[in-house]
């Protein structure tokens, strides 16, 4: 089964992005800021992980570059979700180790079908 991580602090996104995933079948583990997130990742195993870039303790940049000293964690999968879409925000994030990057807003049918494809990748 896949597992992923959704690591948002707002709670409504948060609620909808796991009901949806849920709807699809993946298992999914919650955080609602990044040392939640950090501790989670440390215990556990993830096919991808989704990060927020503005949260509280940790942002999304800061848990990537965490994420990627981790041995177990150096080739997991991650992506960004992010307001910050500017062409340089983009950059940042993938050059501190992030897989991709997806734009807020966005709808459920497009965050189903861009981990789909990033899940059917290798």
């Amino acid at each position: 089964m896949t597992k992923i991580l959704l690591a948002e602090d707002e709670e409504v996104l948060r609620m909808l992005v796991v009901d949806t995933l849920e709807d699809e079948g993946y298992t999914i583990d919650e955080a609602s800021d990044g040392e939640e997130a950090y501790e989670l990742i440390k215990e556990n195993e993830y096919d991808l992980i989704l990060l927020d870039y503005m949260m509280p303790v940790y942002t999304g940049l800061e848990l990537i570059e965490m994420i990627r000293k981790l041995p177990e964690h150096e080739d997991t999968k991650v992506m960004m979700l992010s307001a910050k879409s500017q062409a340089s925000d983009q950059e940042r994030v993938l050059s501190a180790g992030a897989n991709y990057f997806m734009s807020k807003p966005f709808s459920p049918m497009q965050l189903i079908e861009r981990i789909e494809t990033i899940l059917n990748e290798n």
